[in-house]
């Protein structure tokens, strides 16, 4: 996830094996496991490679996904909250933090809130297939090796707050909107610009 094994890298078991200090069965369980995630990819008769960053075309195809079937969770979510649910809302939000540096571990639990929060919003549609098909894309494991290092914590936070003070409120127009302008603000403003800052195409 911080790039410690740069992405695209081959990776080797027997090495990780020794460098962790165990043997090579329990490195090809988690690399097994990381795989499901699509942390990792395996070729046949050459292993393991870290998966590659998204691209900036791969990218813009995920939010476009995700706009299709997050604001209508959203506005599902504030049409059928019930007191639980919104609790549960509130309490995500009240036990989140801001970064407080620019290192993996200080942001790593910002990428968990983020994907419990839209996560529990897909359950809150009441759409099954809506959270496998969302949790089924790991695309925020993706999304936070593009640059977790960035400064972007208060405004996604503050973007978060909206989503869930209109589906609170039970108000689904309110509610579908913060979550399209929300994806639209991290696809367009945080993310593509990286693309942009290195000078990369659309390849």
């Amino acid at each position: 996830m911080d790039h410690e094994i740069e992405p695209g890298a081959r990776i080797s078991i027997d090495g990780l094996a020794r460098q962790l200090q165990v043997s090579p069965t329990p490195v090809r369980e988690a690399l097994a496991r990381l795989e499901s995630a699509q942390l990792v990819t395996k070729e046949p008769l050459r292993g393991y490679r870290a998966t590659a960053l998204l691209t900036r075309d791969e990218l813009t195809d995920l939010y476009q996904f995700r706009l299709l079937i997050e604001p209508w969770a959203a506005r599902c979510a504030a049409e059928r909250a019930t007191a639980r649910d919104r609790r549960q809302l509130r309490h995500e939000m009240s036990t989140t933090q801001l970064p407080r540096s620019r290192s993996y571990e200080a942001y790593k639990a910002l990428a968990a809130h983020d994907t419990r929060l839209h996560v529990l919003i897909a359950e809150l549609s009441g759409s099954e297939r809506v959270r496998q098909a969302f949790e089924r894309t790991h695309c925020h494991m993706h999304i936070f090796r593009l640059g977790y290092h960035r400064q972007i914590g208060a405004e996604t936070l503050a973007e978060h707050e909206r989503i869930v003070d209109a589906i609170v409120r039970g108000d689904p127009a309110g509610a579908e909107r913060a979550m399209r302008e929300h994806l639209e603000t991290s696809c367009h403003q945080r993310l593509v610009p990286l693309y942009d800052a290195a000078g990369q195409g659309t390849g």
